[in-house]
């Protein structure tokens, strides 16, 4: 089920989000697609077309994410839901190491996990970023 969000919502997440992804923090422009608007919760799952359930985000992070919103920690076990990005602050699921995103609770581990936030390409981006001081 594809709903296409009007283009002024779509200028007004991306405008929100700071021109970054809102799960991996990639700044736009520096990969080879550009970024989307993501249901936060899809469509699929119940979700709809509001400002609060909508996300920037990366190809990357968009396109692994799909219709998923939970997945298993492989620590605890448990049935964990993804990172909301307008619920739940960044730093209190993830820290970054060395261009590495770790995730610090299960939500943030299931959420690297799902979206494969530390993917080599995705890494190696990072690195390039950090590097050039444009992190």
């Amino acid at each position: 089920m594809t709903t296409r969000v009007p283009k002024e919502l779509r200028d007004q997440v991306r405008q929100r989000a700071s021109g970054r992804c809102e799960y991996c923090c990639k700044p736009e422009g520096y990969s080879l697609y550009s970024h989307h608007v993501d249901h936060i919760i899809p469509l699929l799952h119940g979700g709809d077309l509001s400002l609060d359930n909508l996300a920037w985000a990366c190809f990357q992070c968009n396109t692994t994410k799909s219709a998923n919103i939970a997945s298993y920690d492989l620590e605890t076990g448990e049935l964990t839901p993804l990172f909301h990005p307008h619920k739940q602050k960044w730093d209190d699921h993830f820290e970054m190491v060395n261009a590495v995103i770790n995730g610090k609770t299960p939500i943030g581990r299931v959420t690297v996990k799902i979206l494969q936030i530390n993917h080599p390409d995705q890494v190696e981006t990072r690195q390039k970023l950090i590097k050039a001081k444009m992190w």
